[in-house]
């Protein structure tokens, strides 16, 4: 019957605004150890109430992670999200939980305490009606995906080797749309090094660092391919002393964000092939791209198609979207497994103060996990 998971969890939607007020109480910023393990031991019990089994993966710096499993099939679906925020301790008291005009407001909200809370009530619901997954669930719930998953990245990778899937729990894309792809990217730093001089008397005796580095700008801007959705960003340039010296040292930073994997190594062999254009310069180049792109491939598409066939089964419509951003999908595509992005909250507001989720969406998101938990 069409909806019937939608109107069940629009009959314990105070139940999960409950839950999900809890979790934004507790501020977790993602260099707070302390904090992030108080929650963490919040998730942790209620997950082992439903019978899951809860390890928690120790950590010397950041949160310890989470690695929640439930079921005994052959085959495992990864389930990943992260309770991590970037907000500071004392945010709450500007940015307090409250819902106004149908949107729940505070700290982690949309990004992305909900998508835990909304996993949790799917397969708690799944469990009291005696639903069984066909495939065993792991949820892999990180401590610093905001600060790039330093602690993060290796347990995720080895779960999705072992995994046929992956779902990630981030908010979705604008009013709905499901994320298929994710750019990868990185971050490189040029530098030039010339020769000082006095920029009246002695001139021409100088090398401009800073006229090299306009030279590899033009050169590296067009590296941009919008076709291929590649992208290269010179966000920030330092160089010189003082107005009448010829600088000896500039540098800049390049952001770089690529589509595909093959992208990813034309862009890297092209800055390994910077040369210097003024006679006598240097050149010195660093960085990577640190973040492999989640791409949409046959195995996407056919998830894809059939998260909008159990959508339907609730009455509504899903459509797909690429986005540029990263989340913790780019680290689990490396294992080469078909991912789908964004099947967590509706809002708006990552990381500012207007942060929010639509409470009226709760009900059928939930309900779109629990079909997905349950058919795959």
């Amino acid at each position: 019957m069409e909806g019937t998971w939608t109107r069940y969890f629009e009959g314990h939607l105070q139940e999960v605004l409950a839950e999900l007020q809890t979790y934004v109480e507790m501020e977790t910023p993602s260099h707070e150890k302390a904090r992030i393990d108080l929650l963490g031991a919040v998730i942790a019990e209620r997950f082992a109430a439903l019978g899951c089994t809860v390890e928690k993966i120790a950590q010397p710096a950041q949160g310890d992670q989470l690695r929640i499993s439930y079921g005994t099939g052959d085959e495992q679906i990864l389930v990943l999200g992260h309770f991590d925020t970037v907000k500071d301790v004392g945010t709450l008291a500007t940015e307090p939980w409250r819902i106004e005009d149908g949107k729940a407001y505070g700290p982690g909200t949309y990004d992305m305490k909900s998508g835990i809370v909304f996993s949790y009530f799917a397969l708690k619901a799944m469990i009291e009606h005696g639903i069984e997954p066909q495939k065993k669930l792991v949820f892999f719930w990180n401590t610093d995906e905001e600060i790039g998953s330093p602690s993060g990245s290796a347990p995720i990778v080895e779960e999705a080797k072992k995994s046929a899937l992956a779902l990630v729990i981030e908010p979705c894309y604008g009013d709905g749309y499901l994320k298929t792809s994710r750019k990868g990217g990185g971050v490189f730093t040029v530098r030039a090094k010339g020769r000082a001089a006095h920029a009246g008397n002695e001139h021409q005796s100088g090398i401009n660092a800073v006229w090299e580095l306009a030279h590899q700008i033009l050169t590296i801007q067009g590296w941009t391919d919008y076709e291929a959705g590649t992208t290269l960003s010179v966000g920030k340039i330092i160089g010189g002393t003082t107005f009448n010296v010829v600088p000896e040292h500039a540098e800049m930073v390049v952001d770089v964000r690529v589509q595909t994997a093959a992208e990813s190594e034309r862009v890297t062999k092209l800055f390994a092939e910077l040369k210097p254009v003024l006679p006598g310069a240097e050149l010195h180049v660093s960085g990577e791209i640190d973040k492999f792109p989640m791409e949409r491939t046959s195995g996407t598409e056919r998830l894809y198609l059939h998260a909008q066939e159990q959508a339907k089964l609730e009455g509504f419509a899903l459509k797909e979207i690429g986005v540029g951003g990263v989340s913790d999908g780019n680290v689990a595509a490396l294992a080469g497994i078909p991912i789908l992005d964004g099947l967590g909250p509706v809002g708006d507001g990552a990381h500012a103060p207007h942060e929010h989720i639509t409470v009226a969406e709760i009900p059928r998101r939930i309900a779109l996990l629990l079909r997905l938990f349950s058919t795959l």
